[in-house]
């Protein structure tokens, strides 16, 4: 495992905070990036790209891109691209991956994969992993812990605290 060159946990009380906390990392996104959410289902994955999207001033609802695998929304105010992916129901590796032209798509855009462990990794050496860890036990409680990893040279510099 990379260890990371920036790292930050956050708190998050509501589905509200999460949105916000993609809101407030859309500031620190730039074409390029790819973000990878880990968190298992229900965790936030989707709220938290939704955010992001609202950040970054895309066109489309940002919803789960599970039965599309990939949805692209183009920026509304001249920004990079928000390119959503859903990689749950890819079993291989970059070999599936690359049949999505990720690699033609991240110059150019953000993009995000949601259940992108072991899969998209070789895409760049520079990613922000966003672990996000339910409470255990009642299911219905919206408590979340939020873990920003800045992984490669280009988040060496970057402060993932999100004030």
């Amino acid at each position: 495992m990379e260890e990371p060159h920036s790292a930050a946990s956050l708190a998050i009380d509501s589905p509200e905070q999460m949105q916000e906390i993609g809101r407030r990392l859309a500031k620190l996104l730039r074409p390029g990036d790819l973000v990878m959410l880990t968190g298992e289902l229900g965790a936030g994955k989707t709220t938290l790209t939704r955010g992001l999207g609202e950040g970054l001033g895309v066109r489309g609802a940002v919803t789960s891109p599970t039965f599309v695998i990939a949805r692209v929304h183009p920026s509304l105010v001249g920004g990079p691209a928000l390119v959503h992916v859903d990689a749950y129901r890819l079993g291989g590796g970059l070999d599936e991956m690359e049949d999505l032209d990720l690699d033609v798509s991240l110059p150019e855009s953000v993009v995000v994969v949601e259940w992108g462990d072991g899969k998209v990794e070789d895409l760049t050496d520079d990613r922000l992993h966003v672990l996000i860890h339910r409470v255990v036990g009642d299911t219905d409680d919206d408590r979340r812990t939020v873990v920003l990893r800045g992984i490669g040279a280009r988040w060496a510099t970057e402060n993932l605290t999100l004030s």
